[in-house]
């Protein structure tokens, strides 16, 4: 074959020998949720992506707008922003792991704990399903087994069912709470009795992403749980409450045992120095930031009662989200938002997840609410 026909070959070919590994064909697409269209005569909401609707603190957009160091790279450890959380939270700050908010915290701990090992068989991750749509992707990509075990019909946790799917290959057990996208978090109480039925050998995370929203008393604090048990792993983040989802900042706490394999497994400069500061900067102006959210949580208070007011059977929300379990109505739904100016997440024919925004939004939704009648959660 002459060079211009080889030539001629890879241009109708040009990477025949590409294959990805076999893994990602197995694995559902991330899907981000999606700005509101233009609507004539209407402001548009994103109400798709559980997002603070506020910037920052007026405080924290002071400190990181005289930010000038970009040009440098960031402190791996993010020591300054592990102290600030060891004091705010009474733990060791060698206990504390940063990354690329709480689903970079994930990544880290999957890359330590589970996948294929010696033998070739893979390590199975537990988890609630429906729950947080990068699970099976993180953990498939870990190269390990995903193990989903349905939620209750309420959208809770079926801890039983989980405890039961356990077996020698179990490696992590992940809890989501509260659960998104359905919106119920887990008690104390049962997350203790499902602890005493996991081996001590496996790791359970405690996903608390939305915590900054709880209002339940009775609901898990999962760094109670961290003191407790030397096999729970905590998850947090900043991108929620603080409202710095655009900055990737969150982490993990958990015991020398796990930290120890935690930092070699951490993406090297993940947090950045405008997020480490930003981050610091919230954690120092806490007061601040409590009232906001507080409001927040007015508002998602006024929602769930202005739903069932409605007639509608909704999930618990303890984070800042609603679910509605309309099934196959669930894209016909969010159409009908979307031709309000307001963008919300359908999840499939499963239900339709919607972000507590602002008033105004909030306000709409309701609307929209009150006129729609398909479904078998309105009365």
């Amino acid at each position: 074959m002459t060079t211009t026909e080889k030539d001629t070959a890879a241009a109708a070919d040009p990477a025949p020998h590409i294959r990805p590994r076999s893994a990602l064909a197995k694995l559902p697409r991330y899907v981000a949720g999606k700005p509101p269209a233009a609507i004539d005569g209407l402001q548009g909401y994103k109400l798709s992506s559980n997002e603070n609707p506020l910037p920052p603190l007026p405080s924290v957009l002071k400190v990181i707008s005289a930010f000038q160091d970009i040009n440098r790279y960031p402190d791996p450890l993010s020591t300054a922003l592990r102290n600030e959380l060891s004091t705010f939270l009474d733990v060791p700050a060698e206990d504390i792991v940063t990354g690329g908010g709480s689903l970079g915290a994930l990544n880290q701990l999957l890359a330590a704990f589970a996948g294929q090992n010696d033998d070739g068989v893979p390590d199975e991750v537990i988890y609630p399903w429906r729950s947080f749509e990068a699970y099976p992707i993180s953990v498939g990509l870990a190269g390990a087994a995903s193990v989903q075990v349905p939620l209750r019909a309420d959208g809770t946790h079926d801890l039983e069912a989980m405890a039961a799917a356990v077996t020698e290959r179990t490696s992590i057990i992940l809890l989501c709470t509260p659960n998104n996208p359905t919106g119920p978090a887990l008690k104390t109480a049962e997350v203790e009795a499902f602890l005493a039925k996991v081996p001590a050998d496996v790791i359970v995370v405690i996903d608390e992403a939305y915590e900054d929203f709880v209002r339940d008393p009775e609901v898990v604090n999962g760094i109670g749980m961290y003191r407790k048990y030397p096999n729970v792993v905590v998850l947090r983040t900043f991108s929620k409450g603080a409202g710095l989802a655009g900055l990737r900042v969150g982490y993990s706490i958990s015991h020398p045992p796990v930290t120890d394999y935690l930092r070699v497994a951490a993406v090297p400069f993940a947090v950045s120095q405008l997020a480490e500061t930003a981050a610091v900067a919230s954690l120092q102006h806490h007061g601040e930031l409590v009232e906001r959210i507080q409001g927040i949580v007015a508002e998602r208070a006024r929602v769930v009662e202005g739903l069932r007011e409605l007639g509608w059977r909704i999930p618990e929300a303890q984070g800042n989200f609603v679910w509605l379990a309309l099934g196959e109505h669930s894209p016909g739904f969010a159409a009908l938002a979307a031709g309000q100016g307001l963008a919300v997440r359908a999840f499939g024919a499963e239900g339709v997840r919607v972000t507590i925004g602002e008033p105004e939004a909030n306000s709409r939704f309701l609307a929209i609410c009150a006129t729609y009648t398909k479904g078998p959660l309105v009365s």
